[in-house]
């Protein structure tokens, strides 16, 4: 199922499609010349769980793909960058095994994405529900030489929410480091992209997109 998460709750989820590979389409029809996905089920499972619905997308659509969730080890990165998926994202990981993603960089230049969820600046891990110590840029800052592609910064409390993007929070983190960060979380407008794009001289390259598109 196609579904989106409020907070990263999933007794909070709103199914929009049964039908991912057909939603995937519709998003290439309007114009998407990427697609962002996460096996919400692997986030929580801590491996793969929709693999035969990721790879019915990657059949359906053409455009590049980055996938995260429940990926915690080399060989899922393998089999997945085998089936066709542009870019891999990893976050838990990435916080538990820091060497992978050094490992993960070095066999696979410019495919590795590290996703880093923060909740008042501390970082979750495990699909959102174990907290760390750890703030958000600390940990960013231990990947910032590995030859990484980019990060993901996510506000957990604004997430699915379409409250607005953390501003203030998504600037503080990108020019805290030295990599381009995609921002996600809160995005309810227009408007809240044109924010965002304001934040590209402060290191913000990407925007991810989600609950806004299936509402309208």
């Amino acid at each position: 199922k196609c579904v989106r998460l409020e907070q990263g709750l999933m007794n909070k989820e709103t199914i929009f499609s049964d039908n991912p590979e057909e939603m995937a389409l519709q998003w290439k029809r309007k114009g998407a010349r990427r697609l962002h996905i996460v096996d919400l089920d692997g986030a929580v499972y801590g491996k793969p769980v929709n693999k035969k619905a990721i790879k019915k997308i990657l059949d359906t659509v053409s455009i590049p793909v980055g996938l995260g969730g429940g990926i915690r080890d080399l060989d899922t990165i393998q089999e997945y960058i085998n089936l066709g998926i542009d870019q891999i994202i990893i976050g838990t990981i990435a916080y538990k095994n820091p060497q992978l993603v050094e490992m993960a960089c070095k066999r696979y230049p410019d495919k590795i994405i590290v996703s880093i969820d923060s909740k008042d600046n501390y970082v979750s891990v495990e699909g959102w529900t174990e907290p760390t110590s750890i703030t958000a840029i600390d940990l960013a800052k231990k990947f910032e030489d590995m030859g990484i592609a980019a990060f993901i910064y996510t506000d957990i409390k604004r997430d699915g929410m379409r409250s607005g993007p953390n501003i203030d929070g998504i600037r503080e983190f990108a020019k805290g480091i030295n990599i381009g960060v995609i921002a996600a979380g809160g995005i309810s407008s227009m408007k809240d992209i044109e924010d965002l794009l304001s934040l590209e001289n402060d290191g913000v390259s990407g925007i991810i997109t989600g609950r806004a598109l299936y509402d309208g």
